[in-house]
Parts: C-alpha cells; structure tokens; sequence
C-alpha cells in the first residue's frame, strides 16, 4: 500500500513518515516548493517520495493522488502559515478539496487527524474541522478520523506559556479543570497504526493520554519533580471570550478559541483508543522527566 502524506514536514506528520517507513510502508510526501531543505533532506532519507504541491492547488492535488491507496492529512495552517494559507483556504476548502480528488482517485482510506468538539465553544477552525468530517464521512472512502487532545509538546511549553525553565507559568481559566494531554508522538503511532494494521475503520476515535490532570496538577508535578518553585498566572476565561469576539482574524480568533476550550477542560476516557490501539501512550511524568533531563 502507498500512502500520502499531506502535512509530511509539520511536527505530527514527520513522525508518521518514520513509522511508515520504518514498517516498510511506501509513502508519498505532498512538499511545499517552499518547504525547509532540511525538513526535506530528512523525509527523503526516510524514502519517502516527494511531490511538489500545495492543499489550495488542486491540480497539484490531482497529480499526488495517482497510484495511491491510503492518504493521511496532518496539515493545518495553525502552526505553520504562509502567504495565501488561512483557515479558511487550508484548513477548510484545502482539506475538502483533498477528499473529493482522493475520492476522483480511487483512494481506498483516509486518515484525517481532527481535535476534540466542544458544543459550547464555536471558531472557525472548530467549522472547518466540523465540515471536513462531515465530508469525508460522506465521502464512500474507508475513514478514520483521529479528535486528539491538546499536545504536550505544544501546550506545556514556553510558546504558550508554559515556561517551566523560567519560573513562570500561564494558566488559562482557573486551570483547575482536567485534560487529557497526550504526545504528538502518540497520535503519530495511533495514525500510522491505521494504515499498518487496519484497525479503526469508518470511526470517530476520541484519543487522549493515560490520564487526565488539570493544568494546576502539572504544574505541582512538574516542581515536586525538581523544576523548582513556579509561579503562575491566569487568563480569566472571560478575556479569552473577549479576545476571541473581538478577533477580526480567523487564526486569531481560532487560537483564542483553541486556550477557552483548553480553559474548559478535556476529559478522554482512553479505554475505548486502547483497545485499537494497544501501547503503551506517554504519561504526563514521562514528559516531564523528559523535560528535566533535557534541561541536565
């Protein structure tokens, strides 16, 4: 089976490359002429192929497509936006776009890797996750939709606050409320399991980590691991209803919408995912004993 790989360069998608690869699978990367030399030397010498293209070309769509069985979409324009890239245009009409020339192409099965609703908390990245699933669920394609929680390696880091280094520590809302943190790595191995083993097909599969611990409960692991004394601060949830109003930005409005829903909770009960996905997922002390080592 050859699968494609849209979103190969971004931090989720190279780890799926390595696993596939690594299971002998053949995989097709769709790279951006823009995309980092290195983040493209390191994919060829996975084996991947690579083809030029981008979610808002749909020739270019076409043209990855031929001769390939399984497609995986990690993409978002979240975290890595370029001039044209918005939710609306990648996010949304790039990843529509994508289902119905994979559909055109004979694709047997289509991974989408998505995030966890919430029915009180409504932005546009939260629509254009939603309409994407509806389309590929319609779609006659074997599906698995992915809904992971929020990343460790994003949100218990210093680019949104989390600055255990330093001392300092943003909480949204009250951060008393759980989340079921789980590791990109993780979902990268539930993702890949999906082509490697067959498992999940035509499901909705809720995935988050072994336990769930509200932000304040990291943070208290984190100094009796050894981090030292950290101080904290609140977002109250009403500034990010206020910033999330005012944004006149869909990325802007998204992200603040992303922190409110963060701010709510997100609870996973994992025994359903466990069972399709047997191994063992990473801890939130694994993380941060990985974090305390990296720091010597």
């Amino acid at each position: 089976m050859k699968t494609l790989l849209v979103g190969a360069t971004g931090l989720l998608g190279t780890e799926v490359c390595q696993r596939l690869t690594t299971a002998g699978h053949q995989v097709r990367a769709l790279i951006r002429p823009t995309s980092d030399p290195r983040k493209r030397d390191a994919l060829a010498a996975l084996g991947v192929e690579l083809v030029e293209g981008d979610l808002k070309d749909a020739a270019s769509l076409a043209r990855a497509c031929v001769g390939v069985q399984a497609v995986i979409s990690t993409a978002s324009s979240t975290l890595s936006r370029q001039e044209g890239d918005s939710i609306e245009s990648v996010d949304q009409q790039g990843q529509l776009t994508l289902i119905a020339t994979a559909r055109e192409a004979g694709v047997e099965r289509f991974v989408f890797v998505s995030f966890r609703d919430n029915p009180n908390i409504r932005f546009p990245l939260t629509a254009a996750k939603r309409s994407v699933e509806r389309a590929l669920m319609s779609s006659g394609m074997t599906y698995t939709i992915l809904q992971a929680s929020y990343f460790m390696e994003v949100w218990l880091t210093p680019a949104l606050g989390f600055d255990v280094a330093n001392g300092r520590v943003r909480l949204y809302g009250d951060g008393t409320r759980p989340v079921s943190w789980i590791s990109f790595r993780d979902v990268a191995h539930a993702a890949a399991a999906v082509i490697i083993d067959g498992t999940a097909r035509n499901m909705v599969v809720e995935l988050g980590g072994p336990q769930a611990l509200s932000p304040r409960e990291v943070v208290r692991m984190f100094e009796a691991a050894g981090a030292g004394e950290i101080a904290t601060e609140n977002v109250p949830e009403t500034a990010l209803e206020a910033q999330m109003n005012a944004a006149t930005d869909s990325l802007q409005q998204s992200f603040a919408g992303l922190m409110l829903q963060c701010a709510a909770g997100d609870t996973i009960d994992p025994s359903a995912s466990s069972r399709m996905f047997p191994f063992q997922m990473t801890s939130v002390g694994d993380y941060i004993s990985a974090q305390l080592a990296a720091r010597g």
